[in-house]
């Protein structure tokens, strides 16, 4: 059985749906980051990053794994899915995980900071951001125009880059123009495991009025712990 501590962010729901997708036995523990539970001791203990998400493998001696794309890698692994055992396929969905670890999620992490959360709004930064991000969004675009999926077949490169591109809108972002990014945001989110691991934990949601403003209130708490 495996534990998932876990929350309503992208990074999250990358490992929800991934346990959607392979059938792997799974719990839900909830981490309210507005409380700073992921700052306490006994999380830390697991995680010393303080961050979500992190998996606890009861099957094979509480085993831990920390950081999103090192738990689909251990996933997909363990389960015999979603990542190829031919070298050079192997190596295309690690390029495209990649390139969503180290680019897609840290640069549109950055635009919802200045763009949402700041108390000061620093054009230059919101700009810089955004820009940055519209850029990626183009080379996924490109690359989807040649294939159906990141790697080809769909993998834990696509189920890395959903939840966080998905959610452009609330970054200040723009996908007008890209066909082909469109299509596969389209089409990886109508997979019935997507559906249902991005509900875990709780639905995804762009909150408004007076739930708009202590969602964002809560996140410019956590900006400066």
């Amino acid at each position: 059985m495996i534990e998932l501590f876990t929350a309503g962010t992208p990074n999250g729901r990358k490992i929800s749906v991934m346990l959607e997708e392979t059938g792997l036995a799974y719990t839900v523990r909830e981490l309210r980051l507005g409380e700073l539970e992921q700052k306490q001791p006994d999380y830390l203990a697991i995680n010393p990053n303080g961050r979500i998400p992190t998996i606890v493998d009861h099957d094979e001696k509480d085993f831990v794994v920390f950081e999103s794309g090192a738990i689909l890698i251990y996933l997909a692994e363990k389960s015999g899915m979603l990542l190829p055992q031919d070298k050079k396929a192997e190596s295309v969905v690690l390029q495209w995980l990649m390139f969503q670890m180290g680019g897609i999620g840290p640069m549109m992490g950055q635009a919802n900071v200045f763009y949402r959360y700041a108390s000061e709004k620093i054009d230059y930064a919101i700009d810089r951001y955004q820009a940055e991000c519209r850029r990626l969004f183009e080379v996924l675009d490109h690359r989807l125009s040649t294939a159906q999926y990141l790697a080809g077949d769909y993998s834990i490169a696509d189920i890395a880059t959903y939840p966080w591109v998905s959610t452009y809108d609330w970054s200040g972002l723009s996908i007008e123009g890209l066909d082909h990014l469109q299509a596969w945001l389209e089409k990886v989110g109508s997979r019935p495991a997507v559906i249902r691991g991005m509900a875990i934990p709780t639905p995804p949601r762009q909150p408004e009025g007076e739930k708009k403003e202590e969602f964002i209130h809560e996140a410019q708490k956590m900006l400066v712990r």
